[in-house]
């Protein structure tokens, strides 16, 4: 029994030496708040992250789970490790009014947690009727 444990134990120490030898993807700032705008208007916002991993970074594709949402100038090529990238993402608030929070998913070949996504939140309020 004891040597099974200690065959489990020297299997998860290997993956997580693997994860971490791998590209990592580190957010500079994860979420972003636009705060109140109002409806109609396109707001955009740059997430900058970092490879700190020993590996290039690869970003397969960048998807936003709503329509309203569009990201642009996602970097192609690979991203050496210590290397920075940016990936800006615009919003049409027409038609959302009330509180959003959206979700873009980044698929890459990042070994750590927390790298497959970022978030933004806005509130949206109605232009007056003016």
């Amino acid at each position: 029994m004891k040597t099974i444990v200690i065959a489990l134990a020297l299997v998860a120490s290997g993956f997580a030496v693997l994860a971490q030898s791998g590209p990592q993807l580190v957010w500079e700032k994860s979420v972003h708040d636009f705060g109140q705008i109002t409806e109609g208007s396109q707001v955009q916002h740059t997430f900058k992250f970092t490879n700190k991993g020993k590996e290039p970074l690869i970003l397969t594709s960048v998807q936003p789970t709503c329509g309203c949402t569009v990201p642009n100038n996602w970097p192609k090529d690979p991203i050496p490790p210590g290397a920075s990238g940016e990936i800006t993402v615009s919003f049409n608030s027409t038609g959302r009014t009330g509180s959003n929070t959206k979700v873009i998913k980044v698929f890459s070949n990042a070994a750590n947690e927390g790298a497959d996504h970022f978030t933004f939140t806005a509130k949206v309020v109605q232009k007056d009727a003016n």
